[in-house]
């Protein structure tokens, strides 16, 4: 169903008793869902199960007020609201509850995420954008409380920027900047930090957002008093409400409960952000959990009596059918009849999902077991084989895992035989482990022809005599030429906008293309983040600037958990293409130089990690990038600001290739690998190391994320044998990732003569000023004694003792 959802203009009643109808029928249909679901996980069927039951009558009235071109960033209560707009059958609800892996069946993650977690699609099947305005759209939800805030700032600030910037065409993503971004959220994950700053800031923006608050006085079994000063959101934040003098919130609160205040609630709501941009807060109370939390407990356990009858009391669903017969919109005998239909459709949907889920199993099955049963009969293991058979006959309902542990199992009684019948069985879980890992494991990255690991190596170029100059301006007018190329560009962070960021690198810009392409924002890096995850959802292109490596560290959870999943978590039918900009390495102090290497690496694969080892490679990292469509971090050199580069003459053409390494030295004793501001100084070693005889080959690793598809750093290895990681990490850390990239997964254990090691910094942060950085990380004479130990101990007669 997909009734006109009318709100504001005057209809008659009998359109009106239609509408109150549907809500009342998706209430139900959705009630039913949550009950059946919850059964479904405690007889097994079902992995977990978290549900949107006592949510019901709110998400309608939000469903009534949401248009196209809309955006939702909610979280795992909203399976009414996704219903209600049509984006949801009961089929659909059932197939994620049992992680069907078809997209088609389970469209909000193919089985990738837990049920109740959603999305729609944004793309089509080439990877392009469909139109966003003519259809309504959802963000794709993640579980880590309040994980959904940051990016709503950026869903409702691109309706901004499409309203605001005229430079900028909103064909497909903006009717003119009339979205509204709605979040959800419950009550106790306002007590996240995530959800204050995303607050404050579309405060400071005033952005088209509205947050509804689903207030059922718990966090699981904690209640408000121990989550919430004065155990009022609203309460606490009417410092925000704005007045005739003051830009800031408008403040909402009503009952979950009461049907006709929610739908004014939120038609006032929605007109209040859509025409006037002002963000809109709507604390709605008085809601129920009736089964609790999720299905790993009862909330009985932790209720009182009179709190649990108070809840079946207030039951919003219950609040509503006493609304309609009060008002005799219908009859009992007319809600009967709708409630016992569709508790019949619901359990013909349970039942066709279950099948739908579990049939292609039993297909694969029935050929399996006839593929072993042929296999014992030609092996002398035959009373082995026929019990992994008949361990897998008894398997009634048997999953993927099933059919490829017992495959692979019997395979191991026919190890040394060489019959048809095994060929059989090694063919079938070939094909079958081919056709079934990537429905768990595709679209971490882009597999598109236009992914930017396919982007070709644009070098730069050189007037006769070329000009040298710091390394900033070489950005600066990079970024120039970008902002120029490509309208839908933004750039914003910390002191990036007046000032031109704290190292001068948009110097002029925000004069050139004004404050809302080149801005300033509050120190509050998960929003900054989460503004550029919203805004490349709908088509923009940001560069978020963090000032500091170190500063990632507030962010991170929001890198790694929504933007760096979030292609691998939608298969593929959303993309955030945000570049994440940012500088660090040996600034010469603790908090402004460290080295988080080793945990970026691997909290965000899915996303690439470059780490230029000046500034002409990193304005050819951005032209790359802006080439294709994907999400990328950006690690600048702190120190190389000011170092003088000769500037290129095809700034925003050249192109920095992702995946590659640069051999920037050829040698024939050792490979030597390392990337960024320590690079420079490996280099400055290896002329040293002439004078002692030692001719080190010298690569930049460049990309980490992904590092060398070409396996140059092999081919060198075969070359000279021998094998040096130098990496400002710290111990274990990112040297410890390339390691296992070049011995283990490019196989150059084969090739060398000498062990391979590692030169890393020292495990603290490194300590303030020149004293510190050098006794902290590795410096020249590291890098040079350890480079001659290692030819010392190949040939200690040319190489003597050092020290």
């Amino acid at each position: 169903m997909n009734p006109d959802l009318q709100t504001s203009e005057d209809i008659s009643f009998d359109e009106f008793r239609k509408q109150i109808f549907y809500d009342y029928e998706i209430a139900v249909m959705s009630r039913e869902c949550s009950l059946l679901g919850r059964r479904e996980v405690l007889t097994g069927k079902a992995k977990f199960g978290i549900f949107g039951d006592g949510k019901e009558l709110p998400q309608l009235a939000m469903a009534r007020s949401f248009k196209d071109g809309d955006f939702r960033s909610g979280y795992y209560r909203d399976q009414t609201f996704m219903m209600a707009l049509g984006l949801l059958s009961p089929k659909e609800f059932f197939h994620g509850l049992y992680a069907t892996t078809d997209l088609e069946k389970e469209p909000m993650s193919a089985g990738r995420q837990m049920g109740g977690h959603f999305g729609t699609f944004s793309l089509q099947e080439d990877g392009s954008w469909k139109d966003l305005t003519a259809q309504k759209n959802s963000s794709p939800d993640i579980s880590p409380t309040a994980g959904q805030m940051p990016r709503l700032l950026g869903l409702a600030l691109a309706s901004k920027i499409y309203r605001n910037e005229k430079s900028i065409q909103g064909d497909n993503f903006s009717n003119n900047g009339n979205e509204v971004a709605w979040g959800t959220i419950g009550n106790a994950s306002t007590s996240e930090g995530h959800f204050f700053e995303t607050f404050n800031a579309a405060g400071v923006l005033q952005v088209p957002m509205v947050i509804s608050v689903w207030d059922d006085a718990y966090g699981i079994s904690v209640p408000a008093k121990y989550q919430t000063t004065k155990e009022n959101i609203s309460e606490i934040l009417k410092g925000f409400q704005r007045t005739e003098e003051e830009a800031g919130y408008e403040i909402l609160r009503v009952k979950g409960w009461d049907y006709t205040a929610l739908i004014h609630a939120y038609e006032n709501a929605s007109d209040i952000a859509r025409e006037e941009h002002v963000p809109v807060l709507i604390h709605v109370t008085e809601l129920t959990q009736p089964q609790g939390h999720s299905t790993s407990g009862s909330h009985e356990r932790y209720k009182s009596d009179e709190r649990l009858a108070w809840e079946k009391e207030h039951d919003c669903n219950k609040r509503f059918k006493e609304w309609i017969l009060s008002n005799k919109i219908a009859t009992e005998e007319e809600l009967a009849a709708l409630e016992k239909r569709i508790k019949t459709e619901i359990r013909m949907a349970r039942k066709d999902a279950w099948n739908e889920f579990l049939n292609p199993h039993k297909d694969d099955k029935k050929q399996l077991v006839g593929l072993l049963s042929t296999l014992e009969q030609s092996s002398p293991n035959k009373a082995f084989i026929s019990k992994v058979k008949n361990d897998l006959i008894a398997i009634e309902e048997p999953l993927k895992k099933d059919l490829a542990s017992h495959a692979r199992k019997a395979l191991r009684y026919v190890l040394g035989e060489e019959t048809t019948q095994k060929r059989s069985l090694q063919q079938w879980i070939s094909d079958f482990l081919e056709r079934n890992q990537p429905l768990f494991s595709s679209h971490l990255y882009s597999e598109l022809p236009s992914k930017a690991t396919n982007i070709s190596e644009i070098k730069a170029t050189y007037e006769e005599s070329p000009e040298s100059v710091d390394g900033r301006i070489i950005l600066r007018d990079n970024f120039d030429a970008l902002f120029s190329k490509y309208p839908q560009v933004l750039i914003f962070g910390e002191d990036s906008g007046a000032i031109g960021d704290v190292n001068q690198g948009l110097e002029g810009l925000q004069k050139k293309y004004g404050k809302l392409r080149v801005s300033d924002t509050g120190i509050r890096e998960t929003t900054i983040i989460g503004q550029g995850i919203g805004m490349a959802l709908r088509g923009l292109r940001p560069i978020a600037e963090i000032q500091y490596l170190d500063y990632l560290m507030y962010c991170l959870q929001t890198l790694s958990d929504d933007l760096a999943t979030l292609l691998y978590r939608t298969v593929g039918k959303q993309k955030a293409p945000l570049i994440v900009r940012t500088r660090g390495h040996r600034l010469e102090g603790i908090w402004h130089s460290g080295s988080q290497m080793g945990g970026i690496i691997h909290l965000l694969r899915g996303m690439y990690v470059l780490v230029p080892r000046n500034m002409t490679k990193a304005a050819g990292f951005y032209n790359t990038l802006l080439k294709s469509d994907e999400p990328a971090l950006v690690i600048e050199s702190l120190n190389g600001y000011r170092l003088k580069e000769p500037k290129p003459s095809n700034l925003g053409e050249l192109c920095t290739p992702i995946g590659r390494v640069e051999t920037v030295k050829e040698g024939s004793d050792i490979t030597v690998l390392s990337y960024g501001s320590t690079l420079r100084i490996v280099m400055e070693v290896a002329n040293e190391l002439k004078e002692v005889g030692i001719d080190a080959e010298i690569i930049d690793a460049q990309t980490l994320l992904p590092f060398d598809l070409e396996n140059d750093v092999l081919k060198s290895v075969q070359k000279t044998n021998r094998l040096l990681i130098v990496d400002e990490d710290v111990p274990g850390g990112c040297a410890a990732y390339l390691m296992q990239e070049i011995i283990e997964k490019q196989g150059a254990f084969q090739y060398l003569d000498s062990p391979p090691q590692t030169l890393s910094a020292n495990a603290h942060r490194p300590a303030y000023a020149s004293d510190g950085d050098y006794f902290s990380k590795p410096n020249a004479e590291d890098i040079f004694e350890k480079i001659y130990q290692i030819m010392h101990e190949v040939n200690p007669t040319d190489y003597p003792r050092l020290r």
